[in-house]
């Protein structure tokens, strides 16, 4: 695993030149960032390009996708990890109270955790930070007024939207059932509850393996949409009838519940795409009048054995399915060099006093869009120049 890692951080160009800069600039120096994130390779990367600005770490992670690798890799290199590996959220919450009780001047948070314990318990000294998902600016906009400190939105920003939710959720989700359930989609009817950014790309993915692909959306302007970037958009319980593979990719409660193991057929799969493990309502299907037992059926896959004798399976628990199970890799390293490069310079800019306090729970400002996208062109060599003679 130290050699993946080791891979990953080299072959994220954006975040090892913003590190060599940090050594020189020093943007953190004597301050504390706390990070709540999915500790795997590619946030390793990130944390190292903070500490090398000067910053003391004190990270943890999130449900179900922690690595113990990455937790050991992290320690050996002098980064405060609290916690490990976990399911329980009563012990997560526990490990995000512990990097708030270090008072953080920084906080980098991934579905709105951090700054609501900050809330909970304030303390002086907090500038600012960044939030990683829409899930965590759908619950922190309500109060932004209680944090009065610059709060930028990274999953608002164009690039994080198309390079990593679009491009790469779509991607590493198809790659994620494929390696766990070992099945084809070829010719699958695959359900796709949500068509924002990253059900977009789940839906465009999943075409492009030659499944049959239908989007569920409650709002009509994105389900329009769907429509007319090809996809049927049937109503719900119908496409669940017809359903080979569900994926959920809302940021909602209980988008699969109980009440549809009525109508879904023998041998569907379901997987949850979405940031918390919430959107597959695990607990009501399993404690269903229809479901007889729930047995292992391979590693990263359950079964629920129905009454009827249908079989559902459900893979990682309902948790985020390509950053748990068997082998997670999560996105693609360049998109996530991308964002974590976004996160980077939004931390710098708060620490430095480049964005105000009144940005609260906003994008990214544009000026650090433009800045990222031409070093990723640069890094990466995307750019075409013709020969001389052309």
């Amino acid at each position: 695993m130290t050699a993946r890692i080791d891979w990953v951080r080299d072959s994220c160009r954006l975040l090892s030149g913003i590190s060599a800069e940090f050594a020189r600039t020093r943007p953190f120096d004597g301050l504390t960032i706390g990070t709540g994130i999915h500790l795997e390779p590619k946030t390793v990367a990130l944390i190292l390009t903070l500490a090398s600005g000067g910053a003391r770490m004190i990270s943890t992670g999130n449900l179900s996708s922690t690595q113990a690798e990455t937790v050991g890799y992290l320690r050996h290199r002098c980064v405060q990890v609290i916690g490990e590996t976990t399911t329980d959220r009563a012990r997560h919450a526990a490990d995000l109270r512990e990097v708030i009780g270090e008072k953080p001047g920084l906080l980098l948070d991934n579905g709105g955790d951090l700054f609501l314990g900050y809330l909970s318990d304030p303390y002086p000294g907090l500038l600012g930070g960044t939030e990683e998902t829409t899930s965590g600016r759908t619950r922190l906009r309500p109060l932004a007024g209680r944090l009065d400190v610059p709060v930028l939105v990274i999953n608002d920003s164009p690039i994080k939207q198309f390079a990593e939710n679009r491009h790469a959720v779509g991607l590493s989700v198809l790659e994620s059932y494929l390696r766990i359930t070992n099945r084809m989609t070829n010719g699958r009817r695959a359900v796709v509850f949500g068509y924002g950014a990253c059900g977009k790309g789940i839906a465009a993915a999943f075409r492009s393996a030659h499944a049959l692909v239908a989007v569920i959306e409650t709002d009509p302007v994105a389900r329009l949409e769907a429509c007319l970037d090809g996809f049927d958009v049937p109503a719900r319980d119908d496409a669940l009838r017809e359903a080979d593979i569900v994926i959920t990719a809302t940021g909602a409660d209980a988008v699969v519940r109980g009440a549809d193991l009525a109508v879904l057929r023998d041998d569907v799969v379901l997987c949850n795409a979405g940031h918390f493990p919430v959107e597959i309502a695990v607990d009501e299907l399993e404690s269903s009048p229809l479901t007889r037992r729930r047995e292992a059926a391979a590693d990263g896959i359950a079964t629920l054995l129905l009454d009827d004798g249908r079989r559902v399976h459900l893979l990682a628990g309902g948790h985020m399915v390509n950053l748990a199970g068997p082998r997670p890799l999560g996105n693609s390293i360049e998109s996530m060099d991308l964002g974590f490069a976004l996160q980077a310079r939004c931390l710098e800019a708060i620490a430095n006093g480049s964005v105000g306090a009144g940005q609260v729970v906003v994008a990214v400002p544009r000026f650090i869009d433009e800045r990222v996208a031409r070093a990723f062109l640069d890094a990466y060599g995307t750019s075409v120049t013709r020969p001389a003679d052309a």
